[in-house]
């Protein structure tokens, strides 16, 4: 079992940056991918980057892609999503979860695929 720790987040002006960091305690983090995560009020969560236990594979959602890159130290059981030119529409609260599932595009962006999940953290994009 995994317990997944995030830190980073606030608040930004529109086309700025931030990182969220996801640490991980409890066991080996490359035992799991890693997916990243985002619920804005009123609506679903949303599944936005995952990356493989590896690190050598990553996929995005079309909405971030170009603009967030997300990455893993295993060593230091962390992983990362940098946010950069961030748009009020990405302003949501964001999650990390982790898993031992298969990295597959079609499963790693479903959130009811992951069972341990960070705390969530609050990023608004508001001039």
């Amino acid at each position: 079992q995994v317990h997944l720790v995030q830190s980073g987040g606030g608040l930004v002006q529109p086309g700025g940056s931030l990182r969220l960091s996801c640490a991980a305690s409890g066991s080996t983090l490359d035992d799991y991918v890693i997916g990243w995560f985002r619920q804005a009020p009123g609506k679903e969560r949303e599944g936005i980057s995952s990356i493989s236990k590896s690190g050598s594979s990553a996929w995005y959602d079309d909405s971030v892609k170009g603009r967030f890159t997300i990455s893993r130290d295993n060593a230091k059981s962390t992983a990362y999503l940098q946010m950069n030119s961030l748009k009020p529409e990405d302003t949501a609260v964001y999650y990390c979860a982790a898993d031992t599932l298969t990295f597959d595009s079609d499963f790693v962006s479903v959130a009811a695929n992951y069972d341990y999940w960070g705390q969530g953290t609050q990023v608004t994009v508001s001039s």
